[in-house]
């Protein structure tokens, strides 16, 4: 169950990227629309860290390391994982038997902190990834769409 909270919490991470200097709540496609396509290093509540990235398609590629010790573990969501949902942004996984959406606040330019909706307790912070490495960075086994490399 663990597990399955931890990759939530990814997921969460995964779409709170880039936001302005005050925390502002972003809508569904307002969120999408500023995460998509960008790499991204995150840090969740339990430790947890990892880095990433969410495509146009609603997959999900990067690592993660499970409360910030251990393996790090290579992981893909497939298309579709991550969609809109009305004005929430939502997750569509495999083995979890509801539809969780997210908070995803813009606390930054470049980050963002996001949570399950209704579990605030267990957020991730996002900070794009201004590396100069990253920038032509594709995570393997994924094939990015065109124009988002």
């Amino acid at each position: 169950m663990w597990v399955k909270i931890r990759l939530l919490a990814l997921v969460a991470a995964a779409l709170k990227c880039v936001f302005p200097a005050e925390a502002e709540e972003m809508r569904a496609t307002e969120a999408r629309d500023f995460i998509v396509g960008d790499h991204f290093a995150y840090t969740c509540f339990d430790g947890t860290t990892g880095n990433g990235r969410i495509y146009a398609d609603g997959s999900v590629a990067g690592y993660v390391q499970l409360g910030g010790t251990g393996p790090r573990r290579y992981l893909v969501l497939p298309t579709g994982t991550l969609k809109t949902n009305g004005e929430r942004y939502c997750a569509s996984l495999r083995g979890v038997p509801f539809e969780p959406c997210f908070n995803i606040e813009r606390t930054s330019q470049v980050s963002f902190r996001g949570s399950v909706l209704g579990l605030d307790f267990a957020y991730c912070t996002f900070t794009r990834s201004g590396l100069q490495e990253f920038a032509n960075y594709r995570l393997r086994g994924v094939r990015a769409p065109a124009g988002l490399d």
